[in-house]
């Protein structure tokens, strides 16, 4: 069975170099992208997740990628966690909710 259709949470973690720009300003291009997708987002200070379908943050994922490239970086290092679920959706708030 397919995990693409079911919600996911994906960990990215974007490290622009740039040895004229500042990083943070970089790493920013990216985390707009996400924002402007819709998608539920959380932002900490090492990573960001989103949730939703693989195949959608997939997407976003490279989106975001390119945008701190076109942004002016010369390279671009790019982690993802991914947590999946066989036929079931997985959610941030399943995991975080006990702690609100």
């Amino acid at each position: 069975m397919s995990t693409l259709k079911n919600t996911i949470n994906l960990g990215i973690q974007i490290v622009p170099k740039s040895k004229t720009l500042d990083t943070y300003a970089l790493v920013d291009k990216a985390i707009e992208v996400i924002q402007k997708s819709g998608v539920t987002y959380e932002v900490t200070p090492f990573e960001t997740v989103m949730e939703g379908p693989q195949d959608e943050l997939m997407a976003i994922a490279l989106k975001a990628q390119e945008a701190v490239l076109e942004a002016g970086a010369e390279e671009v290092l790019v982690y993802y966690r991914i947590h999946a679920k066989n036929g079931q959706n997985v959610t941030m708030e399943e995991k975080t909710a006990k702690f609100k």
